[in-house]
């Protein structure tokens, strides 16, 4: 074997090293996505529920995180409610909850989507 082929086979082990190592990255910060988006939607059922705080609580709320939180997204007065809808779907089936966590966000949406138009 020359030089020129163990030098690629080589790189392509560091390649794929690096490849498998985002792969995983990705995977784990969908999961805390996910988990965060369940949480802040738990938050918001129960505060409104402890409260009687009505649907425009979400808009401040969005208003004020992005206050503080400068430049990032997601936090929309629309995503918060879907972070609440995507709670109230997934709260009592933990088994459907733990799927969740292996797609991203905008694939949940659609399947909540699609729920919320088959009922």
């Amino acid at each position: 074997m020359n030089e020129l082929t163990t030098y690629k086979e080589f790189f392509n082990e560091i390649f794929e090293a690096i490849n498998k190592a985002k792969y995983k990255a990705y995977k784990s910060l969908n999961r805390f996505h996910i988990e965060q988006n369940f949480e802040i939607g738990e938050i918001i059922v129960e505060n409104q529920e402890k409260y009687g705080w009505g649907k425009s609580i979400v808009d401040t709320l969005s208003k004020d995180i992005n206050k503080i939180i400068d430049g990032v997204k997601g936090y929309s007065p629309q995503n918060l409610w879907r972070m609440r809808q995507f709670y109230l779907e997934y709260k009592d089936k933990p088994e459907l909850l733990e799927l969740t966590y292996k797609i991203p966000w905008g694939q949940n949406l659609e399947i909540l989507h699609k729920i919320k138009n088959d009922e």
